[in-house]
Order: structure tokens, then C-alpha cells, then sequence
């Protein structure tokens, strides 16, 4: 199928809520050397989409200002060098901006094969957290068989894969979400226990579920309102693997005294900045260790609901609302 001129996507006009994203209709970008044009047929939306629209989450210089970090499509058109990929074939990529498109430019070393039972909906839903929960929890945060591990929103996209990955890698499995209902879907999706963050302190019912002795790895999103309760949940050796500040990013009057006799790690990490060979070495890692677990439904990504796009402001106000379960879609009728 020839490729257009041109194409829809979704700008903003200017910072603020769902109200200043807007159509617009422009020329079909051309790969350059190592990339690949994709013919998106969804885009997946995440936190970092809506802090950019706020005027928080600028895109890395020189990348298009068009919201964006993952999509499932069809590969239309290859640039040089690029090899192991041929127009047609169904993929999923993480992008460091522009999914909100009908044709994205992508960086071949960051783009997946579709996993085989999954529809293009589906794999588009996967790239930005599996990335991302494979590189914080796994790498960064080193996670082992047979350890515990809470994660903060885990009914979210981020939350709801990261549950599965540890699930799946041996390990003890907490979260905390904030309702009954999205307790009940964390603990479907494989959790050993969730905790309603509303109803119960969540470092409290951590002692108790672990009999005092903390998890070991914590992934958190929402900031400095937690720093003091993720330490004391912290077992001995335990690492805390900060990347998102939803509620805060300054923390004071937290006692230190406990990262020092329990020998804890704090660390963090953005994913949308790393350079995109460190992004290729994670997908590398991704085809050899969670694309096999994904092909046997072990792990699977959760939508909730798909806009179109051009309704992505509905979409966004959905996303503000953490009325949701697992991700958000945009679709491109594509």
C-alpha cells in the first residue's frame, strides 16, 4: 500500500488541560539512516503524555513536540541500514515522541516484533512499560527469584506490567492501588496481596504481610509524600527505584538513619532521555526475555478503553481521572 503525503496527529496548543489538544493534518515524515516508518494503528497514553500537555515533560531537543511514546503498526518504509525488518511486518516501537500520529518515525533498534497472539491494539499498549518496568525493576533495581516486591499503582499501565514481570521472575508480589475494585484487579493480575492505599498505611500492612522483614524492591512513582513510608518497607539490602514524583519531588524531615543500617539503595531513572543505544540494548533484552513469556500469555497488556484519535483530549481526561485498568488507547482507524 503506497504511503500518503500526508497524515493526522494530535498538538497541543499551547500548556493546560485536555482542551488544547487539537488535529492537525501535515506531511508524512521520511525515515532517516537506521529508522523506519510505521503506519500507526495505535498509540499507547501514559503520565509523561499528560505532563507534556501541562507544560512539565518537555520532549528531549531535537525530537518533535507531537505526545507520544509507543505505538502498534504496520512498517511501511525502511531507511538505510536497516536490516531484520521488511515493510509490512506488524511491530510494536517505543518512540521518544510523535505517537500521536497516523505515521511515526521510529529508531529500528528500539522497534519489537508483534507478539503473535496479540492484536496491534494490544502490542501497541506494551513498549513504554515494558521498557520501562524491565529496565527499573529488573536491571536497575535487580530483582532475583524468590525476593519481594511492591509497587506503588498497581492498577496502572506501569503498575499492572510491573506486577506481571515480577510475578513472573519468581518473586513475591505486593501493590497498593486505591479502591477495593482496583485491589481486586491487581491481585488477579498475580499480586499476592494489594493494599487500598485510602483505607490502610501501607508500610503497616508491608510489616505485616512480611512479617516484619520489609520487600526488597520497591518501584515508585508517586514521590516524596512516600519516601519516608517506601524506607521503612525496605527489608536489609533493599533498593528503592524512583521514576515518576506524582505527589512531590522534595522530601523533608525523612530520617536518613535507617538507608544507613539497612544498607539501602535509593536510585531512579527517565527512560524518554537515555540515549537510544541503551534503549536498543533493553529491547535486545525484551525479545530474549519477556517477548517469549508475552508469545505464551504469561504476560499480557490490559486495555481498558481505545479512543479515536481524535478524541485523544477524552482520552487524557480518562487518564487524569486513575479511573482506569491497565492502559489507554488511541486508534487510528489505520
Amino acid at each position: 500500500m503506497p504511503v500518503p503525503d500526508t497524515m493526522r496527529q494530535i498538538r497541543f496548543d499551547g500548556s493546560g488541560g485536555p482542551e488544547v489538544m487539537a488535529v492537525e493534518t501535515v506531511p508524512v515524515p521520511k525515515p532517516g539512516p537506521g529508522q523506519v516508518l510505521i503506519e500507526v494503528v495505535a498509540a499507547g497514553v501514559n503520565r509523561p503524555d499528560v505532563m507534556q500537555r501541562q507544560g512539565n515533560y518537555p520532549p528531549p531537543k531535537g525530537a518533535t513536540e507531537i505526545p507520544g511514546l509507543e505505538v502498534g503498526g504496520r512498517i511501511t518504509a525502511l531507511g538505510d541500514g536497516v536490516s531484520g525488518f521488511s515493510e509490512g511486518d506488524e511491530v510494536c516501537a517505543l518512540v521518544i515522541s510523535g505517537g500521536y500520529a497516523e505515521f511515526v518515525v521510529a529508531e529500528a533498534g528500539q522497534v519489537l516484533p508483534k507478539p503473535g497472539p496479540l492484536s496491534l491494539i494490544e502490542a501497541a499498549a506494551l513498549p513504554e512499560t515494558v521498557f520501562t518496568v524491565y529496565s527499573t525493576v529488573i536491571q536497575r533495581g535487580r530483582l532475583q527469584k524468590g525476593e519481594r516486591f511492591l509497587v506503588h499503582g498497581g492498577s496502572s499501565g506501569i503498575g499492572s506490567t510491573a506486577i506481571q514481570i515480577a510475578k513472573a521472575h519468581g518473586a513475591s508480589v505486593y501493590a497498593t492501588a486505591g479502591s477495593a475494585e482496583k485491589c481486586r484487579f491487581c491481585e488477579q493480575l498475580g499480586a499476592d496481596a494489594a493494599i487500598d492505599y485510602r483505607e490502610a498505611d501501607f508500610a503497616e500492612e508491608i510489616k505485616r504481610l512480611t512479617d516484619g522483614q520489609g520487600v526488597d524492591v520497591i518501584l515508585d512513582m508517586v514521590g516524596a509524600a512516600y519516601l519516608a513510608k517506601n524506607i521503612a518497607s525496605l527489608a536489609v539490602e533493599g533498593r528503592l527505584v524512583q521514576i515518576a514524583f506524582m505527589k512531590g519531588y522534595k522530601a523533608e524531615s525523612v530520617n536518613l538513619t535507617p538507608i544507613m543500617l539497612k544498607r539501602l539503595t535509593i536510585t531512579g531513572a527517565t527512560l524518554r532521555a537515555q540515549p537510544k543505544e541503551n534503549k536498543a540494548a533493553i529491547a535486545d533484552k525484551l525479545r530474549a526475555e519477556i517477548w517469549p513469556l508475552v508469545e505464551a500469555g504469561t504476560i499480557k497488556p490490559i486495555v481498558h478503553e481505545t479512543f479515536p484519535l481524535e478524541d485523544a483530549a477524552k482520552a487524557h481526561a480518562l487518564m487524569e481521572s486513575s479511573a482506569h485498568l491497565g492502559k489507554i488507547m488511541l486508534v487510528t482507524g489505520r
